[in-house]
């Protein structure tokens, strides 16, 4: 440990040393506008050096420069401005080019930046390099849930592939129904679609932490539909990732954080062995970022280029037994069903580029392009076989006996809790490639005109490791599994042209263009061992236990095209008026045509006081992947593990149940709010908002094989391929989601000091307006309520709390900086399957109620209630010179847990949630107290 501190202080002087030796040759400066304040990401070029340089929030830079030679400042919304370099330090005022800028978002017009309180629409602008600091969170996905007020997210735990890949959701609506772009261009979704977990069920959306973080300057989060502007998905809103531009300047960071959980780590609870865990420290998280860029060529070029590396340990989550009657963190038993609860570990390494090259002095048309490689092999806990429930789980000998694994199996010990047990282990190796190229320039007559391609393709490939097929009598040398997997690869081709009219009205923007988006989705079968039942007359189970591989009838290669046209107008009626408006018409080849609109204005009250509000219509494609997903895997019904069939849209067990094909999904939405400029350096909004959306795309609930109700053609299909239940993708439900959003941002700076106030905040509420069964499943009640349970109704009502607050609090006074971040998460409530009763025979979570530890005959509902929980996490940072920062500090300081997912009454029935652990995955998720340092260089 002390070789550790003097190397790192070695290093530490290093870099403050290179940082002076630079010095020496760079100027430093300052970017302000005509009042004073700082302009951020304002682009300084050295004209002689060609060297790039962006400024920070403060309007900072530094810049390789020679003297007396000349260097360019731009800003979006200010006017070019050239000065000589005369000294170590310069100071530059630029003059705005129409009205002062705050921030500048580019998402929500085809203009060329709009200031953020005068959109006509609520935008969030998150400096993703400042938010992703001061915290122990280590990945863009989990920065986000704390930085946006309508944006959640949770790790997910034994929920399959959901625990391998990080999907976020605006306003409560999927993770698919938002649209994210990368420089304004429309990225790839993942090939996963999620099955289980507490968010997000039947949907698929785009892994923001599947391109390295240190790549992207600052996201846009347009929290409005905008299907009109950008085509399908973007129903709830668009997150725009800008990526960095600068050139000669390294950024480096590098830290670690961990979990100290002293309450609910699994160690604590295993003097009998009952339990899997790590360290008193677990899920130990190291991360290593760069960035720089170089000058291309003589006329402005650039290329930048980031690497991230991240390594995260599991953890290790449980709840003891002692006073289980009265301590309502305390369960009567050991938790046998989930023996290794907690989050899996993951390995990412990942490259992200960004060029611009200039083809002429005069940078009429332009070159650009951006792009990136990300691996991911993530390793997470299936659930526990014990030998005393499944036996036929287990690799058995030619009589059924128990052939013991050391290597895998354990034992537990303990008055009556003797039993042997092991985890199967459900792994993923995740490839995400992307590239867009294209050219942008000036047509002449005002005239600009952008023609791109964007190309991305996901990989998710699983495999089962420490684990068993049963069916093979005998044998316990096969514990590796290769189960296959799927990708999806989007294609897109965009053509935009856009002109300003200064002499219509007080000034016209027309945008108008036309998109060529190809789709493809493949499943790929695993090896035979992985799926494959073997004879025997024991009756062990096929397959590989936990995760079963992809067999040959899952196998599909599937594709589509579209081709949308769009008009966008952005007129200044007069001065104080700005009204939007939008027009889209899209084709696809597998179901046909949409059209949509939005109108959106902005009405100037006072100088300081906007109105402003929209109403737009959206739509969403089926996904490729809701479409053609087809598994059979292990899922949890009737209480027990049973082999499920989940059929493709187009398979012959989903036509014999009467699902109709696919059809978008469509939305209205509808906003109001204002934006006020109280003060020079106080802001506040509010936006209300509404969203109904039709033919929601969900996943039904399981129907059994054995139910002589349903028609026969269905079950007898079920029974010709060996499963138990089977569930499907359909238009399901119409919802309406409610909400509000308030932010509030205050900054104020004297001296080498300043403070900074952020209060951010989002109400919000979902109501289930109809459900659509088909015919042939609606012969009883009970198989109207199988098709979308009270349950599930709850995972969807649960996409978000019903309000989630932020009071950020930073203050620096010269090299020192402290900060506390403080989030309170709305309530969840969500519900178990229940007991066997005459609503829920099946155990299917239809009015789930379950018996009271108390007495047997008395029934409570089987509801969570995941109340209010406020979270602490706090920072400190020293600055040692200009080019080193360390930070240190703790996320979650007073280790908040959510409540035990279990009714207090009934706490017999602990384990009967969706992840099978004394917590589901929300609100702040169950880890605990975190612990990080961060080194920040800057040269």
């Amino acid at each position: 440990m002390h070789k550790t501190k003097q190397l790192l202080l070695i290093a530490i002087v290093i870099v403050c040393s290179i940082g002076q030796l630079l010095a020496q040759s760079t100027i430093n400066g300052k970017v302000t506008d005509s009042k004073g304040a700082p302009i951020e990401n304002a682009t300084v070029t050295s004209l002689s050096s060609k060297a790039k340089a962006i400024t920070n929030k403060d309007g900072i830079f530094t810049i390789s420069a020679v003297q007396n030679q000349s260097i360019e400042i731009s800003s979006i919304g200010y006017k070019t401005k050239t000065v000589v370099v005369k000294g170590a330090s310069v100071n530059i005022v630029l003059e705005a080019a129409a009205v002062n800028l705050e921030e500048v978002v580019l998402v929500g017009s085809r203009k060329g930046g709009r200031v953020k309180t005068e959109s006509p629409v609520p935008v969030d602008v998150i400096n993703i390099n400042q938010a992703g600091v001061p915290t122990a969170k280590m990945d863009l996905t989990s920065v986000l849930n704390y930085a946006a007020p309508s944006f959640n997210y949770n790790k997910q735990s034994g929920a399959d592939g959901a625990d391998h890949v990080d999907l976020g959701t605006l306003r409560g609506l999927g993770p698919d129904q938002t649209l994210v772009l990368i420089n304004g261009k429309r990225r790839h979704q993942t090939a996963f679609v999620a099955l289980f977990g507490t968010r997000g069920r039947g949907n698929s959306g785009v892994d923001l932490n599947a391109f390295p973080q240190a790549a992207v300057d600052r996201i846009e989060i347009l929290r409005d539909g905008a299907s009109a502007q950008y085509g399908s998905d973007a129903m709830a809103g668009v997150i725009n990732l800008i990526l960095k531009k600068n050139t000669n300047q390294w950024s480096i960071n590098t830290g670690y954080s961990g979990y100290y959980d002293s309450k609910f780590n699994a160690q604590n609870f295993n003097q009998t062995n009952q339990y899997y865990a790590g360290n008193k420290l677990d899920g130990g998280t190291f991360s290593f970022s760069a960035n720089n860029g170089v000058n291309i060529g003589k006329n402005g070029g650039f290329i930048n280029v980031s690497v991230d590396f991240l390594n995260q340990g599991k953890t290790f989550r449980e709840v003891g037994t002692d006073n289980w009657q009265t301590n309502s963190y305390a369960l009567p038993s050991p938790n046998t069903g989930r023996r290794a609860f907690g989050d899996g570990s993951v390995t990412t390494v990942g490259v992200m580029y960004n060029m611009e090259i200039p083809t002429s002095a005069s940078k009429k048309t332009t070159f650009y392009s951006f792009g990136g490689y990300n691996y991911k092999a993530s390793d997470a806990y299936a659930y526990t076989r014990n030998w005393s429930a499944r036996p036929d789980r287990f690799p058995v000998n030619a009589s059924g006996a128990l052939i013991f694994d050391p290597n895998i199996m354990k034992v537990a010990t303990g008055n009556g809790l003797v039993d042997t047990f092991y985890n199967p282990h459900i792994q993923t190796h995740i490839k995400d490639v992307s590239l867009a190229a294209g050219l942008k320039g000036d047509a002449g007559n005002g005239w600009d005109w952008d023609l791109s391609n964007t190309i991305g393709k996901n990989d998710f490939h699983y495999f089962g490791d420490k684990t068993y097929n049963a069916s093979s009598i005998g044998n316990i040398s096969k514990t590796h599994f290769d189960d296959g997997g799927f990708n999806f690869l989007q294609n897109t081709l965009n053509l935009d042209f856009s002109k300003s009219f200064k002499s219509v009205a007080q000034g016209l923007n027309l945008g108008l263009g036309a998109e060529y988006r190809y789709e493809q989705y493949q499943i790929y079968k695993g090896e035979e061992a992985s799926y494959i039942a073997y004879s025997n007359t024991l009756g062990q189970a096929a397959g590989a236990q936990g995760f079963p591989g992809f067999s040959p009838s899952d196998v599909v290669s599937a594709n589509r095209s579209n081709v949308g046209l769009y008009v966008d107008a952005e007129l200044n009626a007069t001065k104080k008026w700005l009204l939007d408006g939008a027009i889209r018409f899209e084709n696809y080849s597998d179901f046909g045509a949409v059209s949509t609109f939005k109108l959106a204005s902005r009405y100037k009250v006072t100088s300081n006081f906007n109105l402003r509000g929209s109403i737009s219509t959206g739509y969403r494609a089926p996904s490729l992947q809701q479409i053609n997903f087809s598994n059979t895997l292990t899922s949890f019904s009737g209480g027990q593990l049973v082999q499920s069939r989940i059929a493709n849209n187009n398979d012959a067990v989903t036509k014999s149940a009467g699902i109709p094909s696919l059809k978008q999904e469509t939305s209205v939405n509808s906003s109001i709010g204002f934006s006020w400029k109280a003060a020079k350096n106080l802001t506040f909004t509010v936006d209300g908002y509404m969203v109904k959306v039709k033919d929601r795309i969900v996943l039904s609930g399981l129907f059994s094989a054995g139910d002589p109700t349903l028609p026969a053609a269905f079950t007898t299909a079920l029974n010709a391929i060996n499963v138990s239940t089977a569930q499907f993708f359909a238009n399901a439900v119409n919802t309406t989601n409610y909400g509000v959003d308030i932010v509030a941002d205050y900054t104020k700076k004297w001296g080498n000091k300043s403070f900074k106030v952020l209060l951010a905040g989002n109400i919000q509420n979902m109501t289930i307006d109809d459900i659509h069964v088909p015919t042939a499943l609606s012969s009883t009640t009970l198989n109207k309520k199988t098709f979308f349970s009270d349950r599930e109704e709850a995972f969807l009502k649960a996409s978000a709390p019903n309000s989630k607050f932020t009071l950020n609090l930073d203050y620096t006074a010269g090299k020192i900086g402290i900060g506390t971040h403080i989030t309170a998460f709305g309530t969840v409530k969500l519900m178990g399957y229940g007991a066997a009763t005459a609503d829920n025979p099946n155990q299917t979570g239809i009015n789930p109620v379950v018996p009271t530890d108390a007495n047997a005959n008395v029934f409570v509902p089987e509801v969570f209630n995941y109340n209010s929980k406020v979270v602490t996490d706090i920072y400190a940072s020293y600055k040692f010179c200009k080019a080193a920062s360390i930070f240190i500090g703790a996320d979650n300081l007073f280790n908040v847990h959510p409540d035990l997912g279990v009714n207090q009454q009934a706490k017999n029935w602990a384990g009967d949630n969706e992840s099978g652990g004394p917590w589901d995955s929300v609100q702040m998720g169950f880890n605990g107290l975190r612990l990080f340092t961060k080194l920040v260089l800057n040269f």
